[in-house]
């Protein structure tokens, strides 16, 4: 999910650009200024931790794992379509019933699946992110974590979180609703060889918790897929789990609109395989498309709100980079 959960201090400058002007994000604000700060508030009341956040402003130069030069950086920068990446990605990776029984087994989803979302919010924050330190230290913690996921599936074989084809899987599903999430949500028109480049960044954040295999390249990628499928099921605990998101409490206003909003904006990033797979029926496809097309219209507000002081822009400045170049592609920004 977009890494927008760690609480940031008041930025310390104006949000500007190498050539001292406001940087020009993508899409028309239909919110007024005033009202996207408020926006910017609920949000991190949802988003938030009670955890303390690492430092993402020093050590000034220290570019983390990818650098302000990454297709990585740009993808995740922008906060609605890695939201909905997230969820997509979810929903993607509860067919595969092994990298399930692990979650089902050895997490309390269930009771507080904001608490999980955060989880893997912060994690991709802090990978994409932040100093390096951090990030190698975030990577350790979910690999101890992981070894102490294991255990007997409910069809009765044997699962570990460490499995490198399990891990790749996830990997895998995240990468593929990120990139998606950002050409539908932020409308980036990324070449193919800059999406190459993205799973190819991205699969050394898979190799280092473990997974030496994962996709390198957007072939790569959907070969990967084909070969899983056969793998994948939709059964009562994959039901259960799009029940919970489908129910779950968020502390805003309007919680039950922004929740149906999000997920089907989420639902509607899935491949048909996958639809096929979840049963999805018509009517509930043609609302998915009804929320996306609902999404694209807010997001720009969404965006505005949660840009200065988020994650991308305090690691710009700690970097010297030019915040704004994080919204071009072939020199061209988006929308």
């Amino acid at each position: 999910m977009q890494p927008g959960d760690e609480r940031a201090p008041a930025p310390a400058a104006p949000r500007h650009d190498t050539q001292g002007g406001p940087p020009r994000l993508p899409g028309a604000r239909i919110v007024p200024r005033a009202l996207r700060g408020h926006l910017r508030r609920q949000v991190l009341a949802v988003l938030s931790r009670s955890a303390p956040a690492p430092d993402y402003d020093a050590p000034v130069g220290d570019v983390g794992l990818f650098g302000p030069d990454s297709v990585t950086w740009k993808i995740h920068a922008d906060f609605p379509s890695m939201m909905v990446g997230g969820l997509a990605a979810l929903m993607l990776q509860s067919l595969h019933p092994l990298a399930l029984a692990g979650v089902w087994d050895h997490s309390n989803f269930r009771d507080d699946i904001l608490g999980r979302l955060r989880n893997t919010t912060a994690f991709v924050g802090r990978t994409t992110y932040a100093p390096r330190a951090v990030a190698e230290a975030a990577i350790e913690r979910v690999r101890d974590i992981h070894h102490h996921v294991r255990g007997t599936a409910a069809d009765g074989r044997a699962y570990s979180a460490d499995d490198p084809h399990l891990l790749a899987w996830v990997h895998a599903a995240e990468c593929w609703c990120f990139l998606q999430a950002c050409q539908t949500y932020c409308g980036a028109r990324i070449p193919a060889a800059e999406q190459d480049r993205y799973v190819g960044e991205m699969a050394r954040i898979a190799q280092a918790l473990g997974a030496p295999q994962a996709p390198r390249s957007l072939a790569e990628l959907d070969a990967f897929f084909t070969t899983v499928r056969p793998e994948l099921t939709f059964d009562a605990r994959t039901r259960e789990v799009l029940h919970v998101l489908g129910t779950m409490r968020l502390p805003i206003p309007l919680p039950g609109l922004s929740r149906t909003l999000f997920l089907g904006a989420a639902a509607a990033l899935l491949p048909p395989w996958a639809l096929d797979f979840m049963e999805r029926s018509p009517a509930q496809r043609l609302r998915d498309r009804a929320a996306a097309r609902a999404l694209q219209w807010v997001a720009p507000s969404i965006r505005d709100a949660m840009a200065e002081g988020g994650l991308a822009w305090r690691a710009c400045r700690r970097t010297g980079a030019d915040y704004a170049s994080l919204w071009r592609w072939d020199g061209r920004a988006p929308g």
